[in-house]
């Protein structure tokens, strides 16, 4: 059997691109996020690859006579039009709030980082474990914990 790799329409976060490669691969396609976070998080490369490969790579059920020209225009509006909609999604979501509440949230971030940044700069002998090395991947888990408890909550 002739397979080939399509971008997937049903099993799709963004563009398609890891559903795809998964079904294509015969694995999960959460494994295959998971690699593509890795890669971004490491060296950037996830990123970039990611976004060739949504241009690059046909979307699943489209027409087999289309050129790769047609490919890539195809591939670069649905991009645009993911990136309006969720422009116009984050829009929504911080006009719903009220002001007071997204410069709280602003002005506590930039304080965080503003404490991060001088601990670190400090030298203090008693946080020699404490570098951005590592407080990259704790906010990550951190943050990916809130998501979860989050959504959980929500069903």
């Amino acid at each position: 059997m002739d397979k080939k790799l399509y971008r997937s329409s049903t099993n799709a976060m963004l563009g398609g691109v890891c559903g795809g490669l998964g079904e294509y691969l015969g694995i999960e396609p959460t494994l295959v996020r998971l690699l593509f976070v890795l890669l971004a998080l490491s060296s950037g490369a996830g990123v970039l690859l990611y976004l060739a490969m949504w241009v690059i790579v046909p979307l699943e059920g489209s027409t087999t006579g289309t050129t790769w020209q047609q490919t890539l225009r195809q591939g670069t509006q649905e991009m645009a039009d993911k990136a309006r909609a969720l422009g116009e999604e984050l829009r929504k979501t911080t006009h719903n709030q009220s002001p007071s509440q997204a410069s709280l949230v602003v002005g506590g971030l930039l304080v965080a980082l503003g404490v991060v940044f001088l601990l670190q700069n400090l030298n203090l002998p008693g946080l020699w474990w404490f570098n951005m090395g590592m407080l990259w991947p704790l906010l990550l888990v951190v943050g990916g914990i809130a998501l979860l408890l989050r959504r959980s909550k929500e069903k």
